[in-house]
């Protein structure tokens, strides 16, 4: 009788838990910036019912239910969840690659790509794209919050790096080939295990047959390609090849794109048949680290432990101890002064950019890297803050192929939203601290 009893209790509860998650929300009075661009609406209304936007409006024109639940957003900008379009969930931030690589693999599935993902939620970003990691493990860690398992970023994974020849000791997650039909094979394995797209690496070591057969492949198996995009001969293999997107500020200190890439990115942008071409910048890395060397405090901002045992906090904290000591970062000061410049030729050149961070990567948190990519485009290089907010929610979803469930808060779409207070358009930076994060209609802060 006992077990019978709390069996009704605890199931009792478990349909209340499903009501409350089901019930109708009314999010009042706040500014709207809805993904689109336009002008902001001002004491705006948003009506969820379960896990979708039902209607958009303004205290003017929209009714709310008299069985919603009210959630004040006076005050405060709302927009539309962020994504962050290169992170890597397998790192959380960790200087020495070589020793990660061998000590933590056994914890990645059930403790470091959660807690990567839960971090990135809890700092506003609802949607992110995981390139690089081990298969079996990307794969179930993105079920399980697809699932409702755990909580986190939505994320589209694409398994393990492919490249010519993997690292030695990265094998699990990053795949070399060896030859055409070799490509093609690995190509096919990945998007049978169910991968979202496929991470091109270090192309300028493949034959271009190599390149063309990989990025053939994944178009025919319906997945897109994102080309490693640091030398200049990644870059033209890639658009060669027809690569979908192109990922970092890359050619070392060299002081801009050469004019040949600068010639063949335009003639790209040119062809509107082939859609708009994607860049993913990730400048903030470069741009902050002499700033972060110097001002260390960001690494006592707890935000980034939620997840983590204490022993690997305590293990990342001893590994950025010597920050200015890092091989990684040595010659930041060379490349850092040109990062402006490159942006700024693939906007003139016609190029959409996105927001993408390489969280993860040494000293770089995933609870902190994305606003801070934002606030360099902004307030550094001058970047219009819609065309950066833009740039982490509208264009994302279109490239990812989802947004007509995500991207933009309109009737029909997953509630993916956050809510910061204040104008985040006047203070990008306010969206250091979200204070409201929506996920497929569930608040989780």
């Amino acid at each position: 009788m006992k077990r019978i009893f709390c069996l009704l209790i605890f199931g009792s509860i478990g349909i209340l838990g499903i009501a409350q998650e089901n019930k109708i929300k009314a999010l009042v009075g706040g500014t709207l910036i809805d993904g689109f661009g336009s002008d902001p609406i001002k004491n705006s209304v948003i009506i969820i019912e379960g896990q979708k936007i039902v209607s958009v409006g303004n205290q003017d024109n929209t009714k709310i239910p008299d069985n919603a639940e009210i959630i004040s957003t006076e005050g405060m900008s709302v927009l539309p969840g962020l994504w962050d379009m290169h992170v890597h969930t397998m790192l959380n931030g960790h200087a020495d690659y070589a020793y990660w690589d061998k000590t933590y693999p056994p914890l990645l599935e059930k403790v470091i790509m959660p807690s990567s993902a839960h971090q990135l939620l809890m700092a506003g970003v609802t949607s992110a794209r995981d390139l690089g990691a081990p298969l079996k493990e990307s794969i179930a860690v993105r079920d399980a919050i697809n699932n409702g398992e755990i909580p986190g970023a939505t994320l589209y994974v694409s398994g393990p790096f492919i490249q010519h020849k993997p690292y030695p000791g990265t094998e699990d997650f990053r795949w070399g080939i060896d030859g055409v039909e070799d490509a093609r094979k690995k190509i096919r394995k990945l998007a049978a295990a169910g991968v979202d797209m496929i991470k091109l690496i270090d192309q300028d070591q493949m034959s271009m047959a190599e390149v063309q057969a990989i990025v053939d492949e994944a178009h025919k198996n319906n997945l897109k390609v994102v080309a490693h995009s640091h030398r200049p001969e990644e870059i033209r293999r890639g658009l060669m090849a027809g690569a979908d997107c192109f990922e970092h500020t890359g050619l070392s200190s060299a002081p801009e794109y050469p004019n040949d890439i600068m010639e063949m990115i335009k003639e790209r942008t040119a062809d509107m048949s082939q859609g708009p071409l994607f860049w993913t910048p990730t400048v903030e890395v470069l741009y902050n680290y002499e700033y972060m060397r110097d001002n260390p405090e960001f690494i006592d901002e707890d935000s980034w432990h939620r997840g983590l045992p204490d022993s690997v906090v305590t293990d990342i904290k001893k590994s950025i101890e010597h920050s200015d000591r890092l091989p990684y970062f040595q010659l930041t000061s060379s490349r850092r002064p040109t990062l402006e410049t490159k942006v700024n030729q693939l906007l003139n050149a016609g190029v959409v950019l996105m927001v993408g961070t390489d969280s993860g990567i040494p000293m770089k948190f995933h609870s902190q890297s994305t606003w801070n990519e934002l606030d360099v485009w902004v307030n550094e290089f001058g970047i219009d803050p819609m065309y950066a907010i833009r740039g982490a929610t509208y264009w994302p979803s279109l490239w990812m192929g989802v947004s007509d469930e995500v991207g933009t808060i309109t009737p029909g779409k997953y509630a993916d939203i956050i809510a910061v207070k204040g104008d985040v358009l006047r203070y990008i930076s306010l969206l250091q601290d979200v204070d409201m994060v929506i996920k497929h209609g569930k608040r989780y802060k």
